[in-house]
């Protein structure tokens, strides 16, 4: 593959998670590139080339992937550097947590708590932001027992390859 084909991906991905989940455009353009170089594990420097980014965009990212779990830096003795690569498990969907779910319910009743009095229009919007965060809340452990069954069924079909994790 080519470092142009490597460099349009990455920024399909940037401007993909940048519009979807409020990433800063090089977070994403470094998770983009992370799915697709060669060699898995980058430096910081190399990382800087390949993007044509400062060392410091690029550890800004990185630090952002991290708190993601999606990236994660390593270091093999007697280096004196960090290599970046994807996370292992950052391919796990991270909104099949319920608490999250459980604690925007939460925080959209504390916004009814404020709205008591005023009228049901006026509170409809919470009280959907309720109930769909509740309803999350109650079908994602489920939702993701099944993805865990179906991703175990397409391993041992050899349609994907055995985890490493």
């Amino acid at each position: 593959m080519s470092q142009d084909a490597q460099l349009i991906f990455a920024d399909h991905v940037g401007r993909f998670y940048a519009r979807h989940y409020g990433f800063p455009p090089m977070a994403g353009r470094l998770l983009g590139y992370l799915l697709v170089c060669d060699p898995a594990q980058q430096t910081i420097d190399e990382l800087s080339d390949a993007l044509l980014a400062s060392r410091s965009a690029i550890t800004g990212a990185v630090r952002l992937l991290e708190t993601y779990d999606l990236a994660q830096r390593t270091r093999t003795a007697g280096e004196r550097m960090d290599r970046v690569n994807l996370h292992p498990t950052g391919r796990q969907p991270q909104n099949f947590d319920a608490t999250l779910h459980l604690e925007h319910a939460a925080l959209f009743r504390e916004g009814l708590d404020l709205l008591t009095d005023a009228a049901p229009a006026r509170r409809a919007p919470l009280e959907e932001m309720v109930a769909l965060a509740e309803f999350l809340a109650e079908r994602l452990p489920a939702l993701r027992n099944e993805w865990h069954a179906h991703l175990e069924e397409l391993r041992n079909a050899g349609k994907l390859p055995q985890s490493n994790s």
